[in-house]
């Protein structure tokens, strides 16, 4: 076979010639040539309503196709672009949740490293237990209770509270735990803590602490509800509950699933109360005079029946308990914990509406309430006897929550 002028006959990898080589080559740079100017070149005149079409008349039509090409790229880009800052921020939320947990999680790792050395007597695991081994749940719930508050309990543990295999079906399957929370007596080992142990050995749902039990001792009870829950469960959420409070779990969950991605959340009904210097009253504050000239109010905090903090908040308060300063009122000391620190403050009213009719009319509207009590009693007016009337008339159902996705 002949060769093309210049060139020589040789072999290249695969047996193909060097003369084929060139000719393909050449053949795909005509055929691109040939394209090119099929593609650009100017149409010819056709007639458009009778008249001939000039070049300018094919460019003004062009530059009109253009500009409706720009405005809708430009609308695009707009829409792209405000997608991306969207995207952004939800990133940048939750790296900083994750550097935060991350922080929280040396600084306990290191307390307690100090603590199995002596050199402070924090009661936590060690920094190894404390990072791994826990069970990773949505929320724990702890519902405060007291030696003397059975017939409460059980009002609730016939109305809102899973029971037997649904409290440990609900925990697998929702990831929200729930507990009784209690201390000892003064006597370990007496009457009344015997009687706890008979009511856990039926119910299974205690969670006992190393506190001695008490009204005035209930910031430090708080402190070591945290402290004890984060030992054993890795949650996203720490919820603290009065025993009077009845709760629709479904609506709980679906309010802290809409914070689950923020750093140091602090949510509840927030208030700001007047600090009572005046001896005798309720909620009388010893430490009157810290909070300014009399009338005072108090900062912003959270009301006590029903409040939850995130996860690195709870590991903070763990960490840091010892040196933590305690008011008379535990939610006020709460608060207290988060002045100076880069906490967001959610005030959710879904967490505090009235007993009925108050629930009942939101309810009807369209705006089921979370948890009902009466301000008038810092929980519900005889709980005992009324816990069934409100789950009756403002509860979700109690097939609710199995239908709820976090």
């Amino acid at each position: 076979m002949g060769t093309l002028p210049g060139t020589k006959h040789q072999k290249v990898a695969g047996g193909v010639s060097t003369t084929w080589v060139s000719v393909l080559c050449l053949s795909c740079f005509l055929l691109g040539v040939f394209v090119v100017n099929r593609i650009w070149s100017i149409p010819e005149l056709v007639e458009v309503n009778g008249e001939a079409s000039s070049v300018e008349g094919i460019q003004r039509k062009h530059s009109k196709v253009s500009m409706k090409c720009e405005k809708k790229e430009t609308s695009v880009r707009a829409g792209d672009i405000l997608s991306q800052v969207s995207l952004t921020h939800d990133v940048i939320m939750t790296l900083d949740k994750t550097i935060s947990n991350l922080e929280m999680q040396l600084a306990a790792a290191r307390a307690a490293k100090a603590s199995n050395q002596g050199e402070s007597p924090i009661d936590v695991k060690s920094g190894t237990d404390l990072l791994k081994d826990r069970p990773k749940v949505f929320f724990v719930m702890g519902i405060i209770t007291a030696f003397s508050s059975r017939k409460r309990r059980d009002s609730i543990r016939e109305t809102w509270m899973p029971q037997g295999d649904k409290l440990i079906k609900i925990e697998k399957e929702k990831g929200i735990v729930m507990r009784f929370v209690i201390g000892h007596s003064a006597t370990p080992g007496g009457v009344l803590d015997g009687a706890i142990d008979a009511e856990d050995e039926q119910n299974h749902d205690f969670l006992r602490l190393n506190h001695v039990e008490g009204y005035h001792e209930l910031s430090s009870k708080i402190q070591i509800f945290f402290s004890t829950a984060l030992s054993i469960w890795d949650a996203d959420f720490y919820v603290k509950l009065d025993d009077d409070v009845h709760v629709n779990l479904g609506l709980v969950g679906s309010t802290l699933a809409r914070h689950r991605s923020k750093p140091r959340v602090y949510i509840g009904c927030m208030k700001s109360g007047p600090v009572l210097a005046k001896r005798g009253v309720k909620y009388h504050e010893p430490e009157y005079w810290k909070f300014g000239e009399e009338g005072n109010k108090y900062f912003r905090h959270a009301t006590g029946q029903l409040y939850a903090i995130s996860k690195d908040l709870a590991t903070y308060i763990s960490v840091n308990r010892l040196i933590l300063h305690k008011y008379s009122n535990e939610d006020v000391s709460l608060g207290s914990w988060f002045i100076g620190l880069d906490v967001e403050h959610i005030d959710e009213r879904i967490l505090c509406c009235g007993t009925p009719p108050d629930c009942e009319w939101k309810m009807q509207a369209g705006n089921p309430c979370a948890a009902s009590f009466d301000w008038s009693c810092s929980g519900i007016c005889k709980s005992v006897e009324r816990m069934e009337e409100v789950h009756q008339r403002c509860g979700e159902g109690n097939e609710a929550i199995w239908h709820t996705m976090f």
